[in-house]
């Protein structure tokens, strides 16, 4: 009988562990979540291919110097919201861009740009 009563306890452990953490889980899907080191490679990456394009869009000369700060969001993919200092001529400004990745395809997208 204490064996069972001990199993049945530990059932109801997993079960309210699991939910509390699917929970947690979902709670975070979609999104915004702080991008802890924007000085990654990754993420600077992210912010110079956001410059690049935007200038080829805008037929814009912006020179990118760094990603400032970001968030990330989990779609299908990756949306990253970065703003990056960028130069305009001789004027440095900071730019808000949201780039969509999904690296398993090669496939990044700028979705906006615009100054901050």
């Amino acid at each position: 009988m204490a064996i069972r009563s001990e199993c049945l306890s530990l059932l109801v452990f997993f079960v309210l562990f699991y939910a509390a953490v699917a929970q947690r889980k979902a709670a975070l899907v979609g999104g915004w979540r702080p991008i802890k080191d924007p000085k990654d490679a990754h993420v600077q990456e992210i912010g110079e291919f956001a410059v690049t394009e935007h200038n080829k869009q805008a037929k814009a000369q912006l020179k990118f110097q760094k990603v400032v700060r970001g968030e990330t969001q989990v779609v299908s993919g990756t949306n990253y919201r970065l703003v990056v200092a960028a130069v305009d001529g001789a004027a440095s400004n900071n730019y808000e861009a949201v780039v969509w990745e999904k690296p398993w395809e090669g496939f990044r997208n700028l979705t906006s740009f615009k100054r901050v």
